[in-house]
């Protein structure tokens, strides 16, 4: 992947980041035992997600267009 696609996919990752965030604050407000059980899903994701996000800034700043 050249900078620019990094750069872009990073934009995708914080765009699905912020989503996953606003999900996870509706679930964690409804408060009911399936809601838990998505709560632990959605914050995998993130931790997914984050790792993602941390490995392109890594990328980019050691790529050159």
């Amino acid at each position: 992947m050249n900078r620019s696609q990094l750069i872009e996919r990073k934009h995708q990752v914080i765009a699905q980041l912020q989503r996953t965030r606003r999900e996870l604050e509706r679930v964690r407000l409804q408060g009911d035992r399936s809601g838990q059980r998505r709560a632990q899903e959605l914050e995998a994701q993130l931790g997914q997600l984050m790792a993602e996000e941390h490995r392109l800034r890594i990328e980019i700043d050691r790529t050159r267009d």
